[in-house]
């Protein structure tokens, strides 16, 4: 950290000036971490996040199963709705077409349009639902018994004027499951079915996990570590609300965008009263190092 971060701003200009983890990936350099997606802790078995904006994520982790998924009771609802947006996206083969087409489906019947692209639809923003809550497109999270999470869609809790005219009457159902991910087992080995447990405790429950800080300037100038985080930690946040839902899946566009993420705080101050409240709350402790010139210069 104090020999190839610490004072530094990230220099992104030799990145894909659309990708928003470049500054990430700059970091992920300057700690000599291979370029990788893979699920298992960055350095020494601990996991490193980058906190230039105003969230942390956990992790990029999709649904295990969607309702636009083959042989989902829906699925020839889904083949039959009649799109407004046009879906451009070619597949090799009729199978993979039809899957493609109940999807662009599902983005306009519970996802929301874009005037900016066009009317194009994305499951972004107001769509996503909160823990607990209905929100305005009838949908919710919750977290079942067996720890899955699931996202519910009910006719009767949806708000939108013109409902009836957007969704298909086979749906116009209360507590149909929209997305579910497999939260303490993996129902299989393959990758699509690993489990949340899996995926957070690979990552963030072995020595545990850190982060580097900005000022106002932009340059690198904390360390943050964070003891290892436990599957059942990690969903009691979720339960509260700590930990969130968020997505950018749009027409398209084959990548889900689907992340599990946690708001930063924009100060030292602010970071060390978070740290407390999660001490208290779920029994986990966070301690910040805090490297500035002065304290360089007094070692």
């Amino acid at each position: 950290f104090r020999n190839n971060v610490k004072g530094k701003v990230p220099d992104t200009s030799s990145s894909n000036v659309k990708h928003d983890g470049k500054s990430g990936h700059w970091l992920e350099k300057q700690f000599m971490i291979p370029a990788n997606a893979s699920n298992s802790a960055d350095i020494l078995g601990y996991e490193l996040k980058n906190e230039t904006s105003s969230k942390t994520t956990f992790g990029d982790w999709s649904a295990n199963e969607f309702i636009f998924d083959d042989g989902n009771p829906f699925e020839e609802t889904l083949e039959e709705y009649q799109t407004n947006y046009p879906l451009t996206i070619k597949c090799k083969t009729e199978k993979a077409q039809r899957k493609q087409k109940r999807r662009h489906a599902f983005l306009e019947i519970f996802g929301s349009p874009n005037p900016k692209e066009g009317g194009r639809y994305s499951y972004s923003g107001r769509p996503i639902p909160k823990i607990n809550t209905w929100n305005d497109f009838g949908q919710i999270l919750i977290i079942q018994d067996n720890l899955d999470i699931v996202i519910l869609y009910s006719y009767s809790q949806d708000k939108r004027n013109n409902k009836a005219q957007i969704v298909p009457i086979p749906m116009q159902k209360d507590e149909i499951i929209l997305q579910r991910w497999y939260g303490k087992t993996s129902r299989s080995t393959k990758k699509k079915d690993k489990c949340l447990k899996d995926k957070l405790e690979d990552k963030f429950n072995q020595n545990g996990w850190f982060t580097c800080k900005t000022d106002s300037s932009g340059q690198y100038n904390q360390i943050c570590f964070g003891k290892p985080i436990d599957f059942a930690t990690w969903i009691n946040w979720v339960e509260d609300g700590t930990v969130f839902f968020d997505c950018g899946m749009y027409q398209n566009n084959n990548r889900p965008y689907q992340q599990w993420r946690a708001n930063n705080t924009q100060s030292k101050l602010n970071f060390q009263s978070i740290a407390y409240n999660l001490k208290k709350t779920v029994k986990s402790t966070f301690w910040l190092l805090t490297i500035t010139t002065q304290s360089a210069n007094n070692r």
